[in-house]
């Protein structure tokens, strides 16, 4: 199901440049889209989406990784700047395999962290290249 199934608004009824598309896009249309690798591996899917309250900024994706029909399964935070959307094949792509992924600052989903407190953030942006004074490669 890609972000087109669940647009309930007609977000994404204009195809054309007019209206909203790919660079303005509602966020409840894409919790549960898929996130693949540039090795058309599946990385898991969107459950959720994380504001900066303060800046107004996405944060986060939190990612499900692993497990099966929810248990067991992994979650983890990938910075929004990591993630960039296929329009061909309706869903993200994250640049990281999955057995690097595997070893990503992760949590249960009865037990988030404080994504607030500078060392879990800094532990995940170093993870991902992202962030302050690291380069996209």
């Amino acid at each position: 199901m890609s972000y087109l199934d669940r647009d309930v608004f007609g977000i994404y009824k204009h195809s054309d440049k007019s209206g909203p598309g790919p660079r303005l896009m509602g966020a409840d249309t894409l919790i549960g889209e898929d996130v693949y690798n540039q090795n058309d591996e599946d990385l898991g899917d969107i459950k959720e989406i994380m504001l900066d309250m303060q800046t107004g900024e996405v944060a986060y994706a939190v990612l499900s990784f692993g497990g099966i029909i929810g248990i067991g399964e992994k979650l983890f935070a990938v910075p929004w700047e990591r993630l960039s959307l296929d329009t061909v094949n309706k869903r993200f792509v994250l640049d990281v395999d999955k057995e690097t992924l595997k070893n990503a600052p992760g949590f249960d989903k009865d037990d988030w962290p404080d994504m607030t407190m500078d060392d879990w953030a800094s532990q995940v942006r170093t993870f991902y290249g992202s962030g302050p004074g690291t380069s996209h490669h």
